[in-house]
């Protein structure tokens, strides 16, 4: 991977991860590297669902796949700042 392409990463996912955490109500106790890689992950899984179910490639914006982009965002979120939670109150 060439620098512009980890640059265009690191980006992508702060973007995504922060809509991953606008679609999660609540107060989320996760730092911005967190959010950032939260959305990296998210956005490598959606794309790879994209493209299994055909919708990776298409004419124009793809919606469908940054539907999902935001969907595993926000599923992330969700669950790390559910399992921080649960071990700070223990």
């Amino acid at each position: 991977m060439e620098i512009t392409g980890l640059i265009s990463a690191i980006i992508f996912g702060a973007v995504i991860g922060g809509l991953g955490r606008a679609v999660v109500p609540g107060r989320h106790n996760m730092s911005l590297l967190v959010t950032i890689l939260v959305g990296i992950v998210a956005a490598v899984a959606g794309t790879g669902v994209a493209s299994l179910i055909g919708v990776a490639d298409t004419p124009g914006i793809d919606w469908t796949e940054i539907a999902l982009q935001v969907i595993f965002a926000g599923g992330g979120v969700s669950l790390l700042s559910r399992s921080r939670q649960h071990t700070k109150a223990h």
